[in-house]
């Protein structure tokens, strides 16, 4: 059941190809959940021919057109990154990261984050990650393939799992975090709330709106917090209006 809470997304992945060695690797590690955010071909035979009899992956596969569709009801979302951004979140290796999603309440829907074989993940998305994983590849050459990637963040998410197959389980409290679609509503109720009240120039945002990404990011919000910073704007909304 540990598994079956993690998304593996693979965001515009341009070759059908990798798409099927990723549905391999997720297949070798235990994982099922395989998304794809617009993909340039898919269905594809070349995809099918390359997951080596991984077929159901594929067929299961949830295909939609945005991430954010693709990150609705998840409360912990990890990005994959081969470089250091201007604007970084909390940085791990894949074991540490693995270690994080293992630690995870059962009931709390993990992403894990996939750029296009060419770029990676744009900066717009990494911001919406609670953490970026980085795989401590030789310098001067630390972009990997798509597939390896993946493979090589289920390796990690496959040994811890078995780790703690023979630890006795700790009792956890019960938290209930926000889902990443419920942080946008408050980064977006934020946002305007800060336009009207004048504190924010939309012409000239600078790079407010990504630190306090990054800030409850880091805080790992439940849904109380939630509630209560939702009623703080409100309460400014109206004393704007």
């Amino acid at each position: 059941m540990m598994l079956n809470k993690i998304r593996i997304i693979l965001v515009e992945p341009s070759h059908p190809g990798n798409i099927g060695a990723a549905a391999r690797a997720l297949k070798n590690m235990g994982l099922e959940r395989l998304y794809l955010v617009k993909p340039e071909f898919f269905p594809h035979k070349q995809a099918y021919y390359r997951c080596s009899r991984a077929d159901e992956i594929l067929d299961n596969a949830i295909v939609t057109e945005t991430v954010d569709e693709a990150l609705i009801g998840c409360g912990l979302v990890i990005g994959t990154s081969a470089r250091q951004r201007v604007f970084p979140q909390p940085m791990l290796d894949p074991r540490q990261m693995a270690a994080k999603v293992m630690a995870e309440p059962d009931d709390v829907e993990i992403a894990i984050l996939f750029g296009t074989e060419h770029s990676g993940l744009d900066n717009p998305t990494l911001q919406k990650c609670h953490f970026h994983v980085f795989i401590p590849s030789v310098t001067g050459f630390s972009s990997l393939n798509l597939a390896a990637a993946v493979q090589v963040i289920c390796y990690e998410i496959r040994m811890a799992f078995l780790s703690l197959l023979n630890e006795p389980m700790l009792p956890t409290q019960k938290i209930n975090l926000a889902t990443i679609d419920e942080l946008e509503g408050l980064y977006q109720h934020i946002e305007s709330t800060m336009i009207a009240a004048k504190f924010l120039n939309p012409k000239s945002p600078r790079t407010m709106m990504a630190r306090l990404r990054r800030l409850f990011s880091r805080a790992r919000v439940d849904k109380d917090d939630l509630n209560l910073l939702r009623g703080m704007v409100a309460a400014i909304q109206n004393l704007v209006r």
